[in-house]
């Protein structure tokens, strides 16, 4: 497409055909005005965030491969609009045989699936059958995200679902995505500035009633590593799990905490795991 292209904010029909036989291969008009209302993001929403049917969306590249989705980054802008654009990350779900997450049944006791075609679909492990299942993680790890980011959990912001892709905030850090706690290495300072956000983020999420169920190095975020006071995101939700109607949920949280509490230790920072646990269940009950 040409840099110096205009689209008209509003347009007729014909317009919009001729326009839309001009977009390249990796790249697709909005789909922020085809998703239903419930699958846009909480209200207010941020200012960098761009609605306009005039938006683009430019795929630009993988981002992440992860255990059941494929992280790509994604810009949204208006053509000659340079106050219009806002760079996303586009987590795209795969179906069950091209996954490598395999402990779903855990996660999921206490969760129902309410059609009951779907439900033997999936027990069959039909074709149809993974397409649901793709598409309840994705629905799960979107309802998840609303729920947190409400809360004020360190969480990105839901953008929008579309079936099994989620848009979410692309956290980022100086001009690069933000890096994971594990590929971090902060000083004595930031080390207990990173630890007291997510421990506060843990607190945050059993008030809640909910356990992380993966938490680990490997899917915290960094953003602003290089600062005196780095600021943690919290990734990878679909598995949130209820702390009361899972019967795991306990043995998910002190996973959690024994994760996230062994990597500060062997960092120089002394907290145990079971103190956490132990912290955390009394401030939920």
């Amino acid at each position: 497409m040409p840099d110096d292209r205009r689209v008209p904010v509003e347009w007729d029909d014909l317009t919009y055909h001729a326009l839309s036989e001009d977009l390249r291969v990796d790249q697709r008009w909005s789909t922020w005005g085809s998703v239903e209302r419930s699958s846009r993001g909480p209200e207010p929403r941020p200012p960098w965030l761009v609605t306009s049917a005039a938006a683009i969306d430019t795929d630009l590249g993988l981002l992440k491969t992860g255990k059941e989705a494929d992280v790509f980054l994604l810009e949204r802008a208006v053509p000659g609009d340079d106050a219009q654009s806002c760079l996303l990350a586009a987590k795209r779900y795969r179906d069950s045989d091209h996954r490598l997450f395999h402990r779903d049944t855990g996660y999921v006791e206490g969760r129902r699936v309410r059609n009951s075609r779907d439900t033997r679909a999936m027990a069959r492990k039909t074709g149809f059958g993974r397409a649901v299942a793709a598409g309840l993680w994705a629905a799960a790890e979107w309802r998840a995200l609303n729920r947190l980011y409400e809360a004020g959990v360190p969480v990105p912001y839901p953008v929008q679902l579309d079936g099994t892709e989620l848009l979410l905030e692309f956290v980022s850090s100086g001009d690069a995505a933000a890096p994971r706690l594990h590929q971090v290495r902060p000083s004595p300072a930031q080390l207990e500035v990173l630890f007291h956000q997510v421990r506060e983020a843990m607190h945050l999420m059993t008030a809640l009633g909910v356990v992380h169920g993966d938490l680990s190095p490997f899917n915290l975020l960094v953003a602003d590593a290089d600062d005196p006071e780095p600021r943690l995101v919290i990734i990878d939700v679909p598995q949130l799990v209820d702390l009361v109607a899972n019967p795991n949920a306990v043995e998910f949280l002190h996973r959690d905490c024994a994760n996230v509490t062994g990597w500060f230790t062997a960092r120089g920072l002394a907290v145990d795991a079971d103190e956490l646990l132990a912290e955390l269940l009394a401030h939920a009950w």
